[in-house]
């Protein structure tokens, strides 16, 4: 697999990341182990984490097949801190708790960082995120967290998950952000518009969350909710079947269909091929409940695109002035 530098960093990451957010949930240690091996094989280098998934069942999941499965020195280990939850559950015990809150403080930001480390059985992170951006939090204390990180060698990298264009312009420009990991797929371009020009300025590499929107730029719902899908889990369902009625959604999916058809490829592998190909995109981090699911990810590896489709896809995914 191709690896890309991160921003203007010397940061190597593999350009398809592999999300671990459904471990513990829809998919378990033994799937998980399978997932890896052949992300690995593959090629595979960067892998996203964080406390919250799976009600941090995911992070000790990966900590067992560290070492044994694959060694820590293969990964570009990606993972963030900054929201807590409160409830029945902690975010990091087998409950997953109900209510998340955002808390960039110096206090907890290092707590779910140094819990992260322990629970993984290493001594650093190579990417560590502020998972959001925090308005009670002032932005010089944030600074020093970040720094303080970095100077004591719990992470080689910092960056930031979600942040808005200006949230980001303002830290990056008085601390050391590697990486933003952003929401960016044929249905959510307006990443292009503000946070990539952002980046690209303060020399940030950008990670693109969510490139397959939520599984509806596979084509897997032309044809009604599969019952084993997300647009059939109660908790996504509604997001996916509002989007799944929009008209930009169809045309896009309708695109996606005939380039792929064209291609003797996959709709999925497509759309993920477009995104890779964008301008200053250093990856993209793509979820996988099963190895099926994971084999048709890394089969975008391997796809050029030509240029016809992707700019009929650029049109066709286009919002109206």
């Amino acid at each position: 697999m191709e690896q890309r530098t991160v921003g203007r960093s010397g940061l190597r990451v593999s350009r398809i990341g592999l999300a671990t957010h459904t471990w513990g949930t829809h998919t378990d240690a033994d799937e998980a182990s399978v997932q890896l091996a052949a992300f690995t094989e593959a090629g595979g280098t960067l892998v996203d984490l964080s406390p919250g998934y799976g009600g941090g069942k995911a992070q000790r999941i990966l900590a067992d097949l560290l070492g044994d499965l694959v060694s820590r020195d293969e990964l570009v280990l990606s993972g963030c801190a900054g929201v807590v939850w409160h409830g029945p559950g902690t975010g990091i015990g087998d409950t997953v708790p109900a209510a998340p809150v955002v808390d960039g403080s110096r206090r907890t930001l290092l707590a779910q960082l140094d819990r992260t480390l322990r629970e993984l059985g290493t001594d650093h992170l190579d990417i560590w995120s502020i998972a959001a951006w925090d308005p009670y939090t002032p932005l010089d204390e944030v600074v020093a967290t970040v720094e303080l990180a970095i100077s004591s060698g719990r992470t080689r990298y910092a960056g930031v998950r979600g942040f808005a264009a200006w949230q980001l312009a303002g830290l990056a420009a008085i601390a050391p952000i590697t990486a933003i990991q952003t929401p960016y797929s044929l249905l959510a371009r307006g990443t292009e518009t503000d946070i990539v020009p952002a980046a690209r300025h303060h020399g940030v590499g950008v990670i693109a969350s969510a490139p397959l929107a939520g599984g509806i730029l596979t084509g897997k719902y032309r044809d009604g909710v599969p019952a084993d899908s997300r647009g059939a889990d109660e908790a996504t369902a509604a997001e996916i079947r509002r989007r799944l009625d929009d008209e930009r959604a169809i045309r896009v999916v309708d695109a996606l269909v005939t380039a792929a058809d064209g291609l003797g490829t996959s709709p999925l592998a497509v759309a993920l091929a477009w995104i890779r190909d964008r301008p200053g995109i250093a990856s993209m981090i793509v979820g996988a409940r099963d190895i099926g699911q994971l084999t048709g990810v890394l089969a975008a590896e391997t796809l050029e695109l030509p240029r016809a489709i992707a700019a009929a896809l650029d049109d066709v995914s286009a919002r109206p002035e």
